[in-house]
């Protein structure tokens, strides 16, 4: 099973990188990109790999997402630059979809990089304290803290400058607490993944 959740796990941080473009609102005033409602379901997918498989499983993960982002990231800037068809017509759209800016780009590593490993280690130490009870409790303290602190990295550091501090903070507060109400709602889905995947590892042994 760890095979399959490495394998979503890296294929959702793929697709929030190339949806990321996307920004959608809820009402008049809430406007968040479309990477998030990605996101919130991959700190729950680190969260379960460290419950049953532990926490060297985990930071496994986290590594292979960085090393899938940098090579995907690679791979569309000579897809950008290779010369175009003469028939192929949507060459800027195509560099506005999946082009981005290297600042963004910096940003979201960054900020991956640093909140994934922090989860793992708060979700790991909750775990060595209370054994296989209260997981609700260290699912939803890691995310909680990484989801803050990796909006606030990303933020920063994507449009530090471009925009008033102001603005800035209400980006972060709008993401986190979108971000803050998702993980509280994933809770029954990471006790649902946990029961699966416990229950087929102990079939197969």
């Amino acid at each position: 099973m760890i095979l399959y959740l490495n394998g979503l796990f890296v294929g959702l941080l793929i697709l929030a990188n190339i949806v990321a473009v996307k920004i959608f609102s809820i009402g008049d005033w809430i406007m968040l990109p479309a990477a998030v409602i990605i996101y919130i379901f991959t700190y729950p997918i680190i969260d379960v790999i460290v419950e049953v498989y532990g926490k060297k499983e985990g930071q496994r993960t986290v590594k292979a997402g960085l090393l899938t982002q940098i090579l995907a990231l690679g791979f569309i800037a000579i897809a950008i630059a290779l010369p175009s068809a003469p028939a192929f017509s949507d060459q800027s759209s195509f560099e506005t979809i999946l082009g981005g800016s290297f600042r963004v780009i910096l940003a979201s590593l960054i900020s991956y990089t640093i909140s994934s490993n922090l989860d793992v280690l708060i979700f790991n130490r909750l775990k060595e304290k209370h054994g296989s009870q209260k997981l609700w409790l260290r699912n939803n303290a890691s995310t909680m803290l990484s989801q803050l602190i990796d909006t606030t990295i990303f933020i920063t550091i994507a449009f530090l400058g471009t925009m008033p501090i102001a603005v800035l903070g209400s980006l972060i507060v709008m993401q986190y607490a979108f971000k803050f109400i998702a993980s509280i709602l994933a809770t029954p889905l990471v006790y649902l993944m946990v029961r699966i995947i416990r229950s087929r590892e102990s079939k197969s042994q």
